[in-house]
């Protein structure tokens, strides 16, 4: 049959039918085909023009791009230059906030890292693992999300109540090994290094001899004035205690740090404390409850921190 009886037939115009049939006989196929879409309003040059200017400088705004291609005799809207940055892998992010490295702490990082490298796992099983860390009454423990209608982001159950300075805060000293959870003890004053020794005293020896760590342990805490007073020092020199060197402005390093994440995330999403007496309580209960093998998991990740530590030539890691 000819196009026009085919198109008689089937009520479609003659151009539809033999376009159809001119396609099915190239392609032996007859749905459409992926378009190209218009054309990009941004030339190549002005793709690499900002995508390297992103890159020596990722703090650069939509705006300040949008400036710089107008100047360049390219007017775009913000939303197209976004779009040509995620084509090309760069999303905007916020920016982390990691502890200040000065060149002798990265050197300090990379050292510690190529030094225990090739260390077993057991051996950092034998590590009892020590920190202090703030945790406030209502403050921002942990990222808190909700779903809800989009006008109702102040009705009572999709906010966050909070007060000026937290409404008081509870500072803590703990520790753990690959073993379970040592003592957890709230600090009340402003700690000094005698309080610091009275608190290992109290508190350390006895987490290890409840772990069962046996002989050849080693303890880490990091370098705060308290640890390196020369009261402290003295007392761990004369308790015997081997301490692990460890470097400056690494928590990414510090196993301790994914506990006192689980920890706050756990008191966040548990019923609301009123008072500090409350939230005393609940935080023990809470580090009571974490189990060996969350323990002795985050001991295992040990070999990963330090590689990860080295490939980033000693920077800040994921932890």
């Amino acid at each position: 049959k000819g196009y026009g009886e085919i198109a008689k037939q089937l009520g479609e115009k003659r151009s539809t039918v033999g376009a159809i049939i001119r396609k099915w006989k190239k392609l032996n196929m007859t749905v459409n085909l992926p378009r190209t879409g218009a054309p990009c309003k941004i030339s190549p040059r002005g793709v690499s023009m900002i995508l390297r200017k992103v890159r020596n400088q990722p703090r650069t705004t939509r705006e300040e791009l949008v400036k710089d291609l107008k100047r360049a005799g390219t007017t775009v809207s913000k939303v197209t230059v976004g779009n040509t940055l995620r084509r090309h892998g760069l999303k905007s992010c916020m920016a982390r906030k990691v502890p200040l490295l000065k060149p002798a702490h990265v050197k300090a990082r990379l050292k510690f890292a190529n030094d225990h490298l090739d260390d077993p796992e057991e051996s950092w099983e034998k590590v009892m693992w020590s920190d202090e860390t703030k945790i406030e009454l209502f403050g921002h423990n942990s990222t808190n999300r909700v779903s809800r209608m989009k006008n109702d982001e102040y009705h009572p159950k999709n906010t966050i109540p909070t007060v000026k300075h937290g409404g008081g805060s509870i500072m803590l000293w703990g520790c753990f090994s690959a073993h379970g959870t040592g003592r957890l003890h709230c600090i009340k004053e402003r700690m000094t290094g005698a309080m610091y020794c009275e608190i290992l005293g109290n508190n350390l020896l006895p987490s290890v001899r409840a772990l069962k760590m046996g002989r050849g342990w080693v303890f880490q805490h990091d370098n705060d004035p308290k640890h390196t007073a020369r009261i402290t020092k003295e007392w761990l020199c004369k308790k015997h205690i081997k301490v692990l060197a460890w470097p400056s402005q690494s928590p990414d390093l510090n196993p301790i740090e994914n506990l006192w994440r689980e920890l706050k995330l756990r008191v966040s999403q548990g019923t609301r404390p009123k008072n500090k007496e409350e939230l005393t309580a609940s935080i023990k209960e809470i580090w009571a409850s974490i189990t060996p093998r969350q323990c002795h998991r985050l001991i295992a990740s040990m070999p990963r921190r330090i590689e990860a530590v080295i490939k980033a030539k000693g920077f800040p890691t994921k932890y």
